[in-house]
């Protein structure tokens, strides 16, 4: 996914902003941090996961550029957006097997200002092809490989 948003400018992401949500490890997160984000809201509702984050970033030195909230995202979409926090890039992956939370999300971020300047990009598995529009976000593009695909979003 980083490849495809810098393809040959790894420095592209250098001070964005990035809202991870059902961050699980907290991998995409971390890379962008890696790659020069400023700053990065990690949100996942299991305690675990969010134990499992805190622990990947321990070693990172990273301390002040991320925020780990454990909650729903649709709940951290509404209080992120009272916060007025307008992020550059809005990743979700919900597990593949629950179908509606990508409806609920994107729906959620398509009525709300917090996606207002990001590009909001969905992994989801190929067989289940997400719609083209959710409230003011439209589909750009939809990259698949192998079981998976991305698709990414921005509002009109």
């Amino acid at each position: 996914m980083f490849n495809v948003l810098t393809p040959g400018n790894p420095a592209a992401l250098a001070g964005s902003v990035w809202l991870d949500l059902f961050a699980g490890t907290g991998a995409v997160g971390i890379e962008a941090l890696s790659r020069g984000a400023t700053m990065v809201y990690f949100v996942d509702s299991s305690k675990d996961a969010v134990e499992l984050i805190r622990r990947n970033l321990q070693p990172l030195a990273v301390s002040g550029s991320f925020q780990v909230l454990q909650q729903k995202s649709e709940r951290a979409i509404s209080a992120l957006d009272r916060q007025q926090l307008r992020p550059d890039f809005i990743f979700l992956d919900p597990p593949y097997a629950l179908c509606e939370a990508y409806q609920k999300t994107l729906e959620a971020l398509g009525n709300s200002a917090l996606a207002e300047k990001a590009l909001v990009i969905a992994e989801h598995e190929r067989k289940n092809d997400l719609s083209e529009k959710f409230g003011a976000l439209q589909r750009l593009r939809k990259l698949e490989q192998g079981d998976a695909a991305l698709s990414f979003y921005r509002r009109t």
